[in-house]
């Protein structure tokens, strides 16, 4: 197990900046998410803890050694890469074994740490087999073995779901939480899927063009977004972002936006008092517009009309019109239906609404 921290981490591709004034600390044994979009920085962070990319500034620590001049074979760290890297002409357990010949084991400590592997991750059927053989699943079993046969300091992972289809990845999501647990062992994953974030993370780090936006654990994240990158970045669909205004309602406020006065919660009028008659960005969250006013909360009416309607099972998605024609989604009961075009009044909880600064995109103070 480890620790890893970076301190104030950047990378130059020449002029380009990749990656820039990144602070980090990754607790011994925790599941760190690196979430964000393509580009981002994700997997250049995770290479630069690796040593396969050179930190161009700033620090990277393991168990509180400064790692930036020492060789990635020193840092004992395993990394699990996007297209898994099995050599082609070995079998699962020459795969499994090469990297431990290479380290000078006696043969009976490797093909004990093989047996112990291939039992956890269920690939024991699979050692005579070459990586040709092997479905995208065991494949990535295969790759996540080699790694763990290793009893490294921390896993790297980079992407390693990608490939597989959606029941795949939902499989193998779960392993890896269950192996986490099993293992107690430091994880650094990096992915561009908001639900691996939600669902594996102890905490997410969220990237944008090269820095880190915000980092937590991730209903905290998802609760209390930090701007509108965040707000509509995690979660499918995404948060409802919408120009608006805040307004002198009676004796409190409102937010006018899509052509409706909808009235701030009492206890939320305090600290949004110095942004009356000012512009701002209201932020609402699918799963918080209703087709009822009952339920609690503080639910607000407003009349739409049906965009589309998306049935996806388990749920519905209520695309729908605002009076001013702009869109908003609605995550709904399974049991919902409504034509193209039909009016349909939604309610939304007012107490759970977001506002954010339009200049800076910051979300302003709740209250």
């Amino acid at each position: 197990m480890a620790r890893i921290v970076l301190e104030n981490v950047g990378k130059l591709y020449g002029p380009v900046v990749a990656v820039e004034g990144v602070n980090l600390d990754i607790a011994d044994g925790e599941f760190m998410v690196l979430l964000g979009p393509s580009g981002c920085g994700k997997s250049t962070t995770l290479r630069m803890i690796a040593g396969l990319e050179e930190i161009s500034s700033g620090t990277c620590s393991i168990d509180g050694r400064v790692v930036n001049d020492v060789d990635p074979a020193e840092r004992d760290l395993a990394i699990v890469f996007q297209n898994y890297a099995l050599y082609p002409h070995m079998s699962v357990a020459d795969n499994l074994a090469f990297g431990l010949k290479l380290r000078g084991l006696p043969r009976a400590d490797i093909e004990a740490r093989i047996a112990t592997t291939a039992r956890m991750l269920g690939i024991g059927e699979l050692l005579a087999r070459k990586p040709r053989q092997l479905s995208g699943g065991q494949q990535q079993r295969v790759a996540l073995g080699r790694a763990l046969v290793r009893q490294p300091k921390a896993f790297l992972l980079d992407e390693p779901l990608s490939n597989l289809d959606a029941k795949l990845r939902a499989g193998m999501r779960t392993e890896l939480i269950k192996l986490h647990q099993q293992l107690g062992a430091t994880i650094v994953h990096v992915t561009h899927d908001q639900v691996e974030a939600m669902t594996m993370g102890q905490r997410i780090c969220i990237m944008r063009d090269g820095r880190i936006v915000q980092v937590g654990a991730p209903l905290e994240v998802y609760r209390n977004p930090v701007d509108t990158f965040v707000a509509g970045f995690l979660a499918s669909p995404p948060m409802n972002l919408l120009d608006a205004r805040i307004v002198a309602n009676g004796q409190g406020l409102a937010v006018e936006v899509g052509g409706v006065a909808l009235p701030v919660p009492p206890e939320r009028t305090g600290v949004l008092a110095q942004w009356r008659d000012r512009p701002v960005v209201f932020g609402i969250r699918p799963e918080d517009l209703y087709t009822t006013a009952e339920g609690g909360g503080a639910r607000v009416a407003v009349d739409t009309a049906v965009v589309a309607v998306e049935a996806l099972g388990p749920e519905v998605v209520l695309v729908a019109a605002l009076p001013d024609k702009r869109e908003v989604s609605a995550r709904l009961g399974r049991s919902f239906t409504a034509r193209v075009a039909a009016p349909q009044r939604l309610y939304a909880d007012m107490a759970a609404m977001h506002l954010f600064d339009p200049e800076t995109r910051r979300a302003l103070p709740r209250g």
